[in-house]
């Protein structure tokens, strides 16, 4: 499966998704991972709240989000969340920065046991869900 995250570094989930320069794409199965690309944005949410409403910022990045059934980040605002969850992805805030290789751990563990059934229905909502049996 595709997964994105909110990164600054590179190593680390450690952005608020619209404040976020970098999204960091990796394909993850439950015994295998690989990075695939670094989505690089130029222009950027403020992370105080307050937002210049004539420029989609946040619809440029869900944009490239495409094929991404889970986002991890520090923060994302309830209208960004929304948006993301409308095209199937599920946003996972973060409650400090963590290294990606961890987060991606503790993912593959969670697929290789038992999924919560909100991540069983991100899978039954994919076309493909062959990820699982890597």
């Amino acid at each position: 499966m595709r997964v994105a995250f909110s990164t600054k570094s590179m190593t680390d989930v450690d952005a608020h998704f619209g404040g976020a320069r970098t999204i960091a794409i990796y394909e993850v199965s439950k015994s295998s991972q690989r990075f695939l690309e670094a989505l690089q944005f130029d222009s950027v949410s403020e992370e105080d709240g307050n937002h210049d409403d004539s420029v989609d910022r946040l619809g440029i990045k869900i944009d490239a989000l495409q094929g991404c059934v889970l986002l991890f980040t520090l923060a994302i605002g309830g209208p960004a969340a929304a948006r993301v969850v409308s095209r199937k992805i599920h946003p996972v805030k973060l409650p400090r920065p963590e290294p990606i290789a961890d987060v991606i751990a503790r993912l593959q563990a969670t697929l290789a046991g038992t999924p919560p059934p909100w991540m069983r229905r991100l899978m039954a909502d994919q076309d493909d869900a062959s990820f699982m049996e890597d």
